[in-house]
């Protein structure tokens, strides 16, 4: 099923925060998305757009007596706690907590919804960040992964920022704001405590759209300030520690959702070091950290990789966490 038509309020919106070469490109790339298995975007082959391999994937895991196994695991989502010594983190910031959600593929599974609310349902948070891919597919209606987001909504804190991933559409920035999260589009965000302030910058999809521009997204942060970055995908690293981020939040490789015992993946979709594939990393000055995600694409499983929801804790170097 295609995607609907952008409406004309909405095509308006989206006009006015980004440039019109943007709009019509991710726009003219979702129209022959569905088509697209070679040869677009930083990744020369797109597992997730070769739809006649899934029944084989799901096929081979029967056989395996494994597909059972990884359903039940993708339905138990452990929660990850990160610690991040920033020397430069303002004082009123110290024990400041971001959650960070990613690859959430809410409409692969109906009841995937209910799993994640009950994993943040309580988990006290500052600020939550989500890292791309809302939907499962990479073409088509949005609608049932933005009616499970409403669902989540209440149980996030009362800020949450967001990127678009390689799954999603820009034609959801529109009712994703209007339900209270805020979709950064090559831009940034000023978060203030007391007197003190901290920059959460955001890029639109830098692995299949290639529409990321982060130098528009950390123009006006002022040098000296504490940056953190969000982006779908972590192939963005080099840049973002050439230019002084000092964070960098990121998803998409589901950290291999299907792995080898010792959480060895079978594939990594991203042009990484495998130590950037999952978990928390440097780069130089740059401190990462990439989330396996909270649920799958393809196939609704996950194997030797539990999915996460991680709680970064913001400390100053050397102090422990509140």
């Amino acid at each position: 099923m295609k995607s609907p038509p952008l409406d004309a309020e909405s095509r308006a919106r989206l006009e006015a925060r980004v440039p019109p070469l943007h709009l019509r490109r991710r726009l003219g790339i979702e129209a022959d998305h569905e088509a697209q298995i070679f040869g677009q975007g930083r990744t020369f082959f797109h597992i997730e757009n070769w739809y006649s391999i899934h029944g084989l994937i799901r096929g081979l895991l029967r056989l395996a007596l494994l597909h059972g196994r990884g359903r039940r695991n993708l339905r138990r989502i452990r929660l990850h706690e990160n610690r991040l010594s920033l020397p430069t983190l303002p004082p009123a910031f110290e024990g400041f907590r971001i959650l960070h959600l990613s690859d959430l593929h809410l409409d692969m599974a109906a009841d995937l919804v209910d799993v994640l609310i009950e994993r943040v349902r309580g988990l006290e948070h500052d600020l939550c960040v989500v890292t791309g891919d809302l939907r499962a597919r990479t073409f088509g209606r949005s609608d049932p992964a933005l009616e499970a987001m409403r669902r989540l909504r209440p149980w996030l804190a009362d800020e949450v920022l967001a990127v678009l991933g390689n799954h999603d559409s820009i034609r959801m920035v529109p009712a994703l704001e209007d339900m209270g999260v805020q979709v950064l589009l090559n831009e940034h965000r000023i978060i203030r405590r007391a007197d003190a302030a901290i920059y959460l910058a955001g890029i639109d999809d830098p692995h299949y759209y290639r529409v990321d521009n982060m130098e528009r997204a950390l123009a006006g942060i002022p040098a000296g300030a504490l940056s953190i970055l969000l982006a779908h995908s972590p192939e963005v690293y080099r840049h973002a520690a050439a230019v002084g981020v000092d964070v960098l939040f990121c998803g998409h490789t589901h950290g291999g959702q299907i792995c080898l015992p010792g959480r060895v993946p079978v594939l990594c979709n991203a042009r990484v070091p495998r130590s950037l594939c999952s978990g928390a990393w440097r780069h130089g000055n740059l401190q990462g950290y990439t989330s396996v995600g909270s649920g799958a694409c393809v196939v609704d499983v996950r194997l030797n990789c539990p999915p996460e929801v991680t709680l970064h804790h913001l400390c100053r170097s050397d102090s422990p966490p509140q």
